[in-house]
């Protein structure tokens, strides 16, 4: 059975240094450019920036979130893959 099936969505984000979170979750919310979205099971296809701000998923158990300074999301009805730069990431080389 899917993960859409069970209502819920598998959670990939990857960042400078490698797997950053890989879950089976309930909900995303994602700092989008134009604000916060909120991504659920069944959502239509979509890809994403992301702005600065915390990317929070919650699963059955408890909330968490990951400060994301910014990067690239890409939506499916199944599954959220997101690359980030994290916010509190020192060792990365300063912005042009």
């Amino acid at each position: 059975m899917s993960s859409l099936a069970l209502g819920r969505l598998n959670l990939t984000v990857i960042g400078p240094r490698g797997l950053e979170v890989e879950a089976e979750v309930l909900e995303v919310s994602l700092p989008s450019l134009d604000g916060r979205l909120g991504i659920l099971p069944g959502h239509r296809p979509l890809i994403l920036a992301l702005g600065s701000g915390p990317l929070i998923y919650r699963d059955e158990q408890q909330e968490s979130r990951l400060d994301v300074r910014r990067g690239y999301a890409e939506i499916r009805p199944d599954a959220v893959l997101a690359f980030i730069e994290p916010s509190d990431d020192t060792d990365a080389p300063p912005s042009p």
